[in-house]
């Protein structure tokens, strides 16, 4: 092989290989739930996919309590924190006098609850504890509560459970439309049955009508679909209603008379027996 072609060789092989520890770098880990893919319940996998639109956000909370604690907590949804560390960190302490960083919870040690209206994200297998809590690792709970057309905010720490023996851990809380139930459609049967059925009325007449002037050629009132039909069950309804609510026979005489009418009667004969041939 020529060294041209040799060059060129090894050139793509670095290319290809360049291409794919990249692609590794970008795909971001996600929340493994605690125990064996086989025992994941669907609610959790379902619990997951809805927290999926906060997993592209950052969140942060400063903590300030006298002049021995100032820390920084980091936070996302089902990614670390800082990926290029690939520690699973999903929420991270830092201290801010001496830049030291903790991981309070990992997204490979996941859990995850719900409610009505909120979802519990629990991050388990922190980084171990001093001299607090028996030297356990920490636990990160995140409490996401429902609050419709927000997408996310109000991040904070509630507390820090550390002075028990066992089951210590740190509450934090949210506000998110995630966490809101699938709001129920308001209309009634009826309703929908009356929008049904209008739709169908309005197909029917745009229709039958470019039918009727398209294909037939009709003018006018003869456009309507079946306007002869319609016509004759029109008059059919009017010659019900009349037959319904009419009060009197049709052949009732007028309940009333002309001024002058008693005058009239048979007299008009005997004024003209004077016209008769004698």
């Amino acid at each position: 092989m020529s060294s041209p072609c040799h060059a060129s060789a090894v050139l793509v092989v670095f290319v290809a290989l360049a291409v794919g520890v990249g692609g590794e770098e970008v795909k971001e880990r996600s929340c493994d739930v605690v125990g064996d893919e086989s025992t994941e319940s669907q609610m959790e996998k379902a619990l997951l996919e809805k927290l999926e639109p906060l997993s592209q956000m950052s969140f942060n909370v400063t903590v300030e309590r006298g002049k021995t604690e100032n820390y920084t907590y980091s936070f996302r949804v089902c990614r670390e924190v800082h990926s290029t560390l690939h520690d699973f960190g999903g929420l991270v302490q830092t201290d801010r006098q001496t830049g030291k960083t903790t991981v309070i919870g990992r997204i490979n040690e996941t859990q995850v609850f719900n409610g009505s209206d909120w979802i519990m994200l629990i991050y388990k297998g922190g980084d171990s504890y001093g001299r607090h809590c028996s030297g356990e690792k920490r636990k990160a709970v995140i409490m996401i509560s429902c609050k419709r057309g927000v997408a996310a905010s109000a991040f904070s720490i509630i507390s820090e459970e550390r002075e028990k023996e066992q089951e210590c851990f740190y509450l934090f809380e949210m506000d998110s439309s995630v966490a809101c139930p699938a709001e129920d459609s308001h209309l009634s049967v009826g309703s929908i049955l009356l929008i049904t059925f209008a739709s169908l009325v309005a197909v029917y007449i745009i229709g039958g009508f470019l039918y009727q002037r398209l294909v037939v050629g009709a003018k006018g009132m003869e456009q309507f679909p079946h306007f002869a039909f319609w016509q004759d069950l029109g008059n059919l309804v009017a010659d019900g209603c009349d037959f319904v609510c009419r009060s009197k026979p049709r052949s009732a005489p007028a309940a009333y008379r002309g001024v002058g009418d008693d005058q009239l009667g048979e007299e008009s004969e005997e004024r003209d027996d004077h016209l008769l041939p004698m």
